[in-house]
């Protein structure tokens, strides 16, 4: 048994008295004050809750006993519990549900309610239910009460020494059951609910014994745990930080009970008043100085005004967190994360704990007188644990732990000090202390902690690793370089670099491999190992992506020393790759394929391969990539030039142009055709200018040759398309000396039979040459003179008929001017009925009725028959009249063009610089026009019909 005054005091709280909130004024600062005449309290719920039990009563106050709520904000509100007063309240810390015991009438007959406040009624919370507390008829005072947290338990004790225990639900009526639980001489001081798992014990003081019931058995079995007692409120339940164990309070010691045995017990001297549990703390109230002997029941109350003492006990630790006097203390609560000490005068005192980190510097006093004895630091670092101290300050304590250790030589167990700081203390702090090469290995533990926890970096992994070599222990590096990957707790990257520098080459390999750092295992492969094969087969069960990027990276090495394996390779990856192992099975997936064209510069120096590879993706594949096409026609025409068999390249040249006809080159035309002029393949180059249609190169290629009949035949084959090819011709053979005129006679008779050149400019184009005569050309001019001699008398012919045209139009306008119309049509022009009257007739001929012109008619000016024709001639008005507007462009093609007399012509022969007024619909007013009008429209469609 430790007394109290052997423990050290420590200022763990700060006190300050509540003042009042700032008034709108901004005035404030008094200290708050309660209601007068409380007399029992509690919390929970984020309010301080008060009951009073008023004397006497003043004006407005008599008959009215209060239940009083205080929230943060200092708001006090109340509402009437009872008529005469409040003796107990109970503020469940889970549930907005207030219990109270308190009398509405004169003698002994207290009354149990329950309030919902979340519920209101008429503005109070709402009384879910009413009971009287006392048991049967036997009338006694309620001495204490407690309510289970799971609303399924209450206990209510008295000063008779009974227990009433409700169970059920204990807001109604219907659904719980009270019975007499206990029954005894003394009065009940305190009851107690604990619960642990799924059994529930009640811990029951009198002020001479203490029992715990079970009440998850039936007949609930009771024990006797002690034969002395407390006062009330002198008991109290602590927290799991104590295993909630039941404490109870005497005047010489300050006993710990479980629910079967006595725990331990403190000697705290002196009459103990009130008892809470808060945060690990024993909050214990008793008396500053000795008093006389108190009665059996009520002795415990003050009833005086002496001074009280408020201790705060760290019974963990063995400390006094907190100490200090009140004057009557009612009762101490506790909310908002603080304690608060009611006193009688109304105040209210808040009692608010200090930062851990505070705690520490208090005590740091303390702890240096303690730094060379034993075990110094194991307690700090438990006291530390039990005060919550965060990782932080922990970290430190275990930081300066290390420190004491390294400095008195014990490496060994600094190292695990210092292994206990990671997370908080820089790695570099202690890996400095350790890089002497005698304690290598106390920094290979650390280091191979700070990876278990992964939070080593790169230098801690490349410094672990070579660690491991310098010791030699091969085991370790196994083991560490082997781990699961679910457990790996290192740069997997960083490790293959330094094993690959250090020469370790199949361990690289190996978390390569495991790790798929694809291009690290690539890499080593090639460049260290020079595996090339394993390298191949290591690409071929990649995924697609890597097999292909890693192909684009590595592909030229593989094809220089394995060729062959590598083409094979490629062509798989480019028509239907399949990772290795996953080629069969009837469900796979279908294959990935990758551009074939990118893989072309891989067979840079390979050429027998490349065209392999080329040809079997044109098989395999016909919708390759045109650069495939473009290269394996570049390959074929290099062998075919550079091939000296006569069998073998006549077998090049007809796979050259069978390519070249398979028709994938429209795109690319001028690519092929570059590649066939580079390397004169005459075939190849002629059938591309047949499918471009280049038929003038096709004839300059002939005649740069001297083929005079092949020129023919392409004036032939292709001078409907391209009437220009004749004269061409023409001018080619006029250049040359030797007798030509077999030729020349045949160009001549096609230009005649299609006119494609004025006689003047064939006399013209002939005269350059000496061999050709005036006979070449005698028939081609006879035949020329005759053809215009006739097209001269048609020409007159058609003017005179032109002529004679006007002369009678001219009449017919007069007449219509002049002459009245006689209308003698006896038909209408739309539906062929009858013509009657109404009727609507037109000077142009046509007569309708009246109803079938309102019908069909779209304007009332115009003549439904004769409207579509008038429509096509207006329109071609005002077409020739839009382009004569078009000065610009006019001026335009007489620049540009060689003959300007045949723009001027064909300017003239569209009106353009006639002078036309084109009359419209005419505006309202002017009616005397419309005659004019109507003429103007006749002619148009009498011009039309004749023409």
């Amino acid at each position: 048994m430790a007394a109290y005054l052997q423990w050290r005091r420590f200022v763990f709280f700060d006190r300050e008295t509540v003042k009042e909130p700032p008034g709108p004024d901004g005035a404030g600062g008094k200290p708050f004050a309660l209601p007068p005449g409380i007399a029992v309290c509690d919390s929970g719920r984020g309010s301080l809750v008060f009951g009073d039990i008023l004397r006497g009563g003043g004006a407005g106050r008599s008959g009215l006993r209060q239940i009083w709520f205080l929230p943060r904000s200092l708001q006090l509100s109340s509402f009437q519990a009872y008529k005469l007063r409040v003796t107990h309240l109970y503020q469940l810390k889970q549930h907005s549900i207030l219990v109270s015991v308190g009398e509405d009438e004169e003698g002994i007959n207290p009354l149990v309610k329950v309030w919902n406040l979340e519920k209101r009624d008429g503005g109070n919370p709402l009384c879910t239910r009413i009971f009287p507390a006392i048991p049967g008829n036997k009338p006694t005072v309620v001495s204490c009460l407690t309510v289970h947290e799971n609303l399924n338990f209450m206990a209510i004790g008295f000063a008779d020494g009974s227990v009433v225990l409700t169970k059920g639900d204990i807001t109604r009526d219907r659904h719980s059951k009270t019975q007499i639980l206990h029954e005894g001489s003394y009065p009940v001081t305190g009851l107690a609910f604990r619960q642990s798992g799924k059994t529930t014990h009640l811990f029951v003081v009198t002020t001479e014994n203490i029992q715990s019931y079970m009440l998850s058995v039936k007949d609930y079995p009771h024990l006797e745990l002690d034969t002395h007692g407390c006062g009330l409120r002198c008991s109290s339940l602590s927290d799991p930080s104590q295993d909630l164990q039941f404490i109870v309070a005497g005047n010489e010691c300050v006993y710990l009970y479980q629910p079967d045995e006595r725990g331990p017990c403190f000697a705290f001297e002196g009459q103990k008043m009130i008892v809470h549990w808060y945060r690990g703390y024993l909050i214990v109230v008793s008396k500053d100085r000795k008093t006389s002997p108190k009665s059996e029941f009520t002795g415990n109350e003050a009833q005086n005004s002496d001074k009280q003492v408020l201790n705060i006990y760290d019974l963990c630790n063995k400390f006094i967190a907190y100490s200090s006097i009140f004057d009557d203390i009612v009762d101490v609560l506790a909310e908002w994360g603080s304690l608060y000490v009611l006193t009688r005068d109304g105040k209210i005192h808040v009692l608010q704990e200090k930062d851990t980190q505070t705690k520490l510097e208090a005590r740091k006093s303390f702890l240096l007188l303690m730094l060379f004895r034993k075990n110094l630091f194991e307690m700090a670092i438990n006291l530390a644990k039990s005060h919550h101290l965060d990782s932080d300050g922990l970290s430190e304590i275990f930081r300066q732990y290390g420190d004491h250790l390294y400095n008195k030589g014990n490496h060994d167990g600094a190292i695990q000090q210092y292994i206990r700081t990671i997370g908080k203390l820089e790695p570099s702090y202690v890996i400095r202390k350790f890089l002497d090469a005698q304690r290598i290995h106390n920094l290979t533990a650390y280091l191979q902690t700070l990876h278990l926890q992964s939070l080593a970096n790169a230098d801690h992994t490349t410094l672990l690793l070579n660690c491991y070599t310098k010791l030699k222990d091969s085991s370790k590096l196994e083991e560490f370089i082997k781990t699961s990957e679910s457990e790996v707790r290192f740069d997997v990257e960083t490790a293959i670099k330094v094993l690959r520098q250090a020469g370790y080459y199949s361990h690289a390999v190996y978390l390569a491999e495991k790790h798929a750092h694809h291009e690290w295992y690539l890499k080593i492969q090639l460049e260290d190992i020079k595996n090339y094969q394993e390298a191949l087969r290591y690409i071929g069960k990649l995924p697609f992506d890597q097999a292909e990027s890693n192909m684009k990276r590595y592909g030229k090495i593989l094809m220089h020393h394995v060729p062959n394996e590598t083409t094979e390779l490629l062509k798989i990856l480019c028509t239907d790759h399949r990772p290795s192992g996953e080629n069969e099975g009837p469900g796979m997936l279908e294959g990935k394929k990758a551009n074939s064209e990118e893989f072309i510069p891989v067979f840079a120096n390979n050429s027998r391969e490349l065209k392999a590879f080329l040809e079997h993706m044109t098989e395999v594949q016909a919708d390759s990539p045109q650069g495939v096409y473009d290269t394996l026609l570049e390959l074929r025409l290099q062998n075919w030039a550079h091939e000296q068999d006569e069998q073998v390249k006549e077998k090049l040249h007809n796979e050259a142009l069978t390519l070249l006809k398979s028709g994938r080159f429209r795109t690319v035309f001028d690519k092929a055709l570059v590649l066939c002029q580079m390397h004169n393949f005459k075939d190849g180059v002629l059938y591309l200018y047949e499918q471009g249609k280049l038929f003038q190169q096709i004839m300059h290629y002939h005649m740069q040759n001297e083929q005079y009949k092949k020129v023919i035949e392409v004036c032939e084959l292709y001078g409907d398309q391209e009437a220009c090819l004749w004269e061409q011709a023409l001018g080619y053979f006029a250049r040359k000396e030797e007798d030509c005129k077999e030729y020349i006679a045949a160009v001549l008779k096609h230009i005649e039979n299609k006119n494609l050149m004025p006689p003047l400019l064939v006399v013209q184009t002939l005269a350059h040459n000496s061999t050709a005569t005036l006979s070449v050309i005698k028939d081609y001019l006879v035949n020329k003179l005759q053809k215009q001699s006739r097209q001269i008398e048609q020409d007159e012919q058609r003017i005179k008929k032109y002529r004679e045209e006007t002369t009678r139009i001219r009449q017919e306008i007069e007449e219509l001017k002049a002459s009245p119309k006689i209308f003698q049509k006896t038909k209408c022009s739309i539906c062929t009925s009858a013509l009657e009257l109404p009727s609507v007739h037109f000077l142009c001929g046509h007569s309708f009725h009246q109803h079938c012109f309102e019908s069909y008619s779209e304007s009332d000016s115009e003549c439904p028959t004769c409207m579509p024709e008038n429509r096509k001639v207006m329109d071609m008005i005002r077409a020739q009249e839009q382009k004569r507007d078009l000065h610009d462009q006019f001026q335009h093609q007489l620049k540009c063009s060689n003959d300007g007399f045949s723009v001027v012509a064909d300017y003239f022969g569209r009106g353009v610089f006639n002078k036309l007024t084109l009359i419209t619909d005419l505006p309202p007013g002017k009616a005397a026009t419309t005659i004019e009008a109507g003429l103007q429209r006749e002619l148009l469609m009498h011009a039309k019909r004749s023409t």
